[in-house]
């Protein structure tokens, strides 16, 4: 007769904030393991943090605080964060925060959902900030099983004022063709009318670059035409800074995990619009999308998301998801959108004052926002 077998006896779980970049390599395949088991997006993906952190400027004000959950040798948990310097406020934040679309952790599928909520107490014991804001959560995001009111973080956590719109085109349409049929007269109009103007000018080609082909000269284009446009907007980002290394990193990363998708429209040898995509779980995502402003007139960039649209649900992609933004050109095309929600708390007097002065600095606003004269509307 076979000896019973001996009572499973489970792991303790053990956790670590990582804030150095040894650290960070040594821990990537572990935490490649579980990105893969839990499904997580590129935006959670230890290399997509590596290379941000590599890359980002004013290093000297930032630190990582990368909450860790181990059982035993296995990784269970991850809460990518980093903290930023601000006006004397440390500020926790999602790690590569300002080129990740959507924020979350990362859990192992049927694990115990109390070790997320232990791990986050265990970030928060660890201290380092003085002020939490983390924002672009998803409305399925796991974080925000951290912000129901019965958890012991449901008070310390609570939801900001501040959110997002992410456009999707989601339907089941069994072409590309069948999906252009469904814009209004006025949009199939103006995206015909936009490749007319331009092959007049010369020979028009929509084209999915080749994997291998060299990215450089197109990255380069990339930038230099973001640069165009943020001046004409008065805006800023260090993804697009002349000589800046960070964009050529981040893309390295989708092009290393085989998501890179990028369209390009060429006349003749000039390319007059770009989409930096990725392809992950049966979504076309668009990341960085410009176009060159001397072709404004023929709307290049329209042109190419509607190709780009076409040539995905060709190929049977549910979903194209135009991530982060509530730019109208997204919203003329989207099927869908949804709405990316924020949470604040704060640790310690300066962090509870920092968030105190955000409140009433929110409720300023809106008040004076209120007291602007409606405009009337016109006599028929």
């Amino acid at each position: 007769m076979n000896a019973p077998m001996a009572p499973t006896i489970p792991r303790s779980f053990v956790f670590e904030v990582v804030t150095s970049a040894a650290r960070l390599d040594e821990i990537a395949p572990a935490w490649t393991a579980l990105w893969q088991r839990a499904g997580g997006l590129v935006f959670q993906h230890p290399a997509w943090i590596a290379a941000w952190w590599r890359t980002t400027p004013h290093q000297e004000r930032r630190t990582l605080r990368i909450g860790l959950a181990w059982n035993g040798d296995r990784l269970e948990g991850v809460i990518a964060l980093a903290t930023f310097k601000r006006s004397g406020i440390r500020i926790l934040e999602w790690a590569a925060k300002d080129h990740s679309d959507y924020g979350d952790a990362l859990f192992a599928p049927g694990g115990d959902p109390q070790q997320l909520s232990r791990l986050w107490q265990y970030v928060l014991d660890q201290g380092g900030f003085d002020l939490i804001y983390l924002n672009r959560l998803l409305p399925d995001a796991g974080f925000r099983a951290l912000l129901d009111p019965a958890s012991r973080h449901g008070k310390a956590l609570r939801r900001n004022h501040r959110c997002e719109i992410s456009y999707r085109v989601e339907g089941s349409w069994p072409r590309g063709a069948d999906w252009f049929e469904t814009l209004s007269k006025k949009a199939r109009q103006n995206y015909r009318r936009g490749r007319k103007f331009m092959e007049e000018g010369g020979a028009l080609r929509f084209r999915l670059m080749d994997v291998g082909e060299p990215l450089e000269p197109v990255l380069a284009r990339v930038a230099a035409l973001k640069r165009l446009w943020l001046v004409r907007h008065g805006r800023v980002s260090d993804l697009f800074d002349e000589g800046s290394p960070v964009l050529a990193a981040l893309v390295s990363v989708l092009a290393e995990l085989g998501m890179l998708r990028i369209f390009v429209l060429e006349l003749d040898d000039t390319i007059v619009a770009v989409s930096i995509n990725f392809e992950q779980h049966g979504t076309m995502m668009a990341f960085v999308t410009t176009y060159d402003p001397e072709y404004e007139r023929a709307s290049p960039g329209m042109v190419l998301m509607v190709d780009y649209i076409q040539w995905s649900l060709d190929r049977g992609l549910g979903k194209i998801d135009f991530l982060c933004g509530g730019e109208d050109f997204k919203r003329r095309f989207a099927t869908q959108s949804v709405r990316l929600s924020s949470v604040i708390g704060a640790r310690g007097l300066r962090g509870r004052l920092a968030a105190l002065a955000d409140h009433l600095n929110h409720v300023s606003k809106s008040w004076r926002a209120r007291q602007q004269p409606k405009a009337e509307t016109p006599e028929e």
